[in-house]
């Protein structure tokens, strides 16, 4: 019985997770306040607790040039980006979850990898 909660649990925090990804993914696009001083990012995931009380956001700034400089703009604006969140989502949720962001590094280093097997120099076989 309690492993059928469990996927209930999962379930629902898979589908919170992708709610908060759309919603903030919009928020990000329109930029108003130029918390992203024109960096282009995507959400490259969200994983939310148990509870629902926290989301892990990963984003990705494949194209940015000052990455760190970006998370800590965005860092800065979390309370914002919370209540900018909290206007879109509040009626779904009983909780808007605290939102810590993260760099994903993914697609960084997958386009790390194509550029060093792109230059790699392999005789061919004879």
């Amino acid at each position: 019985m309690s492993h059928i909660c469990l996927m209930s649990g999962s379930t629902r925090q898979q589908k919170y997770g992708r709610l908060i990804q759309k919603e903030l993914s919009e928020i990000f696009q329109r930029d108003k306040r130029g918390i992203l001083e024109n960096a282009f990012i995507t959400i490259a995931d969200v994983k939310v607790n148990a509870d629902l009380s926290v989301a892990k956001v990963y984003i990705s700034m494949l194209l940015a040039k000052e990455k760190e400089k970006v998370l800590d703009n965005i860092n800065r604006h979390k309370s914002e980006l919370r209540r900018a969140l909290g206007d879109k989502i509040g009626k779904q949720v009983r909780i808007v979850p605290e939102l810590i962001f993260y760099r994903d590094e993914v697609e960084e280093n997958a386009s790390r990898m194509d550029e060093l097997i792109k230059n790699l120099n392999i005789p061919p076989e004879k």
